[in-house]
């Protein structure tokens, strides 16, 4: 009997992970036990690789996970002291002799523009950003929004930041003015950095202009902000004499130029619990516990040693880019790629093109990214060489079978492992992921829990399921790089993560777990759609459409149902030279019907062209939801990536159950 792809296991090539740091599945276990019952120790040996002014003063961690026993928190090396940019920058060039080693190969949205950054050009260029800021009035405690686009200046100002003590809010660049405004405002903060424009793909992005319309917005609401645009034009010493005034605008640019000079790391001493971040919707982060998680998840989950060329395709606007772009790579002294283009610019190759220029070795995208470069087959691949890679990783939503497979044996080669990781930007890391050398891969899987992180999946009673069940995703205690609120909004800390099931810290998502104790994540629990009194997934739902030989991609959203309640509302993208037609609507029918059941039958299959998306690839259901609806009226769409694709869908739009 051949098993369904998602049943099947699979393992590395043999003698690709020899010197691997979890070896193998016992390895994993031995650690995982030690991480939950002895926490303490586990989580003192890992701090003992980083540099700290003053060791905690209490215990490793403290916690309050149930509103029925008073305030939620969660505190970790209370009263440490440490500097995140110190241990991230100044420990490599100045203790581990990595000043020369490459840490960012920067590609630009063109192939003609590209720069090596080394740790010591990295270290000077953050203290000239640093010393630029504290001149404008940037001081400790403060927030600075950020928003630029995927460029060095990016990783020089959020590292300045921290290295002042400023903390940092990075807006995605490409946001409108009145998402940039609220953003703002939510975080209080004193300065915006940004840039006069970018080109993403062929098309040009006005920054400034936006900019400068969400800094109206906050001067009406009486908010000081002040503006710094990057700009290349000249600078005298005497542009810049005086602090900032609300409104007022100087060019950064200059600032870097003019105030050179290193800036002490080791005495911008701060406390474990200050904030380091504050990230999208709020979410809170604080030193100490963030950058432990982060540089030990992407040690184990890449398998990171030091000659790895590592490239995550993320945006540095969202926490994916936060961990995986810059804190856990340079907590590790890592090479990364750093990426401003999009996957098929100027040509469908790009992202194949990038990993054979520069020898990567573990590549992490989205699923998004991977279904669409399924669509164009294998040819754009065949024309590199993707030998160096031996880790692919994937992020941002569970990816199905068929795309898993595509990246494992079309990509991978069928040498590479599929590293599944499941997280948030609340999480601070991953929590649910496969190790490379030490996990059996099941396609779908996010498979089993990271150190120190404890999953159990509850029903809607808040009763807890044991063995093979289906749920609600939760955990039941902190690890160290788990969010500490919301910014000031406690009451909304408590309400969205704790009040639900008091005891647990609530994800949100729904879960399975089988018979080998693996999770699979099944969806956002209000992606799941009621039909007929059953709950359904969306995901599970896609994962069905795309078995199809001729879809590529698929989105499914609820269409309310005067009998039902609701029904499924199906997008499919198919693959090049595909043709859309009845036959194929019924066996997008017939295979959902053989995989889910008959009650997840399709009332709608629409062809979608192209899906709405953010420049990051995430799928924006909302703009799919009102399309189905046939509601025109879509708000803010300023972080699609090609808005264009809205218009097509509308034309296209089912007027009748297919």
């Amino acid at each position: 009997m051949i098993l369904p792809p998602e049943e099947k296991t699979y393992h590395p090539s043999d003698g690709l992970f020899t010197d691997a740091h979890v070896p193998d599945f016992d390895a994993y276990l031995a650690l995982y036990k030690k991480s939950t019952e002895e926490p303490e120790e586990f989580w003192a040996d890992v701090a003992q690789e980083f540099y700290w002014k003053k060791p905690p003063s209490g215990p490793m961690l403290q916690y309050n996970f149930d509103v029925n026993k008073g305030n939620i928190y969660i505190k970790f090396m209370e009263g440490a002291k440490t500097n995140i940019c110190y241990n991230i920058l100044d420990r490599n060039v100045h203790e581990r002799n990595l000043g020369e080693k490459v840490a960012y190969y920067w590609e630009g949205n063109s192939p003609d523009h590209h720069q090596n950054i080394t740790y010591n050009q990295l270290l000077r260029n953050v203290c000239r950003c640093a010393n630029a800021l504290k001149l404008l009035g940037v001081k400790k405690g403060d927030r600075v929004a950020i928003y630029l686009p995927m460029i060095p200046e990016l990783v020089y100002t959020m590292l300045a930041c921290a290295r002042i003590g400023a903390v940092h809010s990075i807006v995605f660049a490409g946001f409108s003015s009145e998402s940039l405004c609220e953003r703002i405002m939510d975080a209080q903060c004193n300065i915006l950095v940004t840039a006069d424009g970018v080109y993403r793909g062929d098309k040009l992005i006005n920054l400034k202009k936006i900019a400068s319309e969400a800094l109206e917005r906050c001067k009406e609401r009486y908010v000081p902000v002040c503006c710094s645009l990057l700009s290349e034009e000249p600078l005298t010493n005497t542009d810049a004499s005086n602090k900032l005034q609300v409104g007022q605008t100087v060019k950064l640019y200059g600032l870097l130029t003019v105030y050179d000079g290193f800036l002490a790391g080791k005495n911008l001493n701060r406390c474990a619990s200050i904030h380091s971040f504050i990230s999208v919707q709020g979410v809170l982060h604080t030193v100490t516990g963030y950058m432990l998680y982060t540089s030990l998840t992407f040690k184990y989950v890449f398998d990171y040693h030091h000659d790895d060329v590592y490239w995550c395709t993320a945006d540095i606007g969202w926490i994916t880019g936060h961990s995986y772009i810059t804190y856990g790579p340079l907590a590790n002294g890592a090479t990364s790629v750093l990426f401003e283009g999009v996957p098929v610019y100027p040509h469908v190759g790009r992202l194949w093109e990038i990993i054979e220029k520069y020898g990567v070795s573990k590549f992490y995208t989205a699923p998004t990214a991977i279904r669409l470069l399924m669509k164009y087959g294998r040819e754009p691949l065949q024309r590199y060489d993707l030998s160096s890679l031996c880790v692919l990783g994937t992020v941002g939503e569970p990816i199905n079978p068929e795309a898993w497979l595509w990246y494992y044996d079309v990509v991978g080669q069928q040498r590479c492992p599929v590293i599944d990781t499941f997280w948030q930007t609340e999480t601070g890391g991953h929590v649910l992921t496969p190790l490379p050398a030490a996990t059996p891969l099941k396609p779908g899987s996010a498979t089993c829990p990271f150190f120190g992180v404890q999953p159990a999946i509850l029903n809607e009673h808040g009763e807890e399921l044991e063995g093979e069940a289906e749920g609600y995703l939760v955990f039941r205690k902190p690890w160290p790089g788990i969010m500490r609120g919301v910014y000031g909004n406690q009451e909304r800390f408590e309400s969205t993560y704790f009040r639900k099931f008091p005891g647990f810290y609530v994800t949100g998502d729904g879960c399975r777990r089988d018979q080998d104790g693996y999770y699979w994540i099944t969806g956002r629990i209000d992606d799941m759609l009621n039909v007929s009194g059953h709950l359904l997934s969306t995901a599970e739902v896609e994962a069905a459409l795309t078995e199809h030989p001729s879809v590529a991609e698929a989105a499914v959203v609820s269409q309310p149902h005067a009998v039902k309640g609701e029904c499924l509302y199906c997008f499919v993208t198919l693959k090049d030279h595909k043709e859309f037609n009845r036959t194929l609507m019924e066996e997008l029918k017939r295979k959902v019907r053989e995989k889910i059941g008959p009650i997840a039958t399709p009332d709608f299959i629409q062809n979608a062209p192209g899906l709405p998306k953010t420049r990051s690839g995430k799928i924006m259901r909302r703009v799919l939801r009102q399309i189905a609806r046939n509601e025109k009226d879509l708000g803010d769409l300023s972080t699609l990536a090609d808005p264009k694709v809205v218009e097509v869908l509308f034309s296209q739009r089912c007027e009748a159950a297919a």
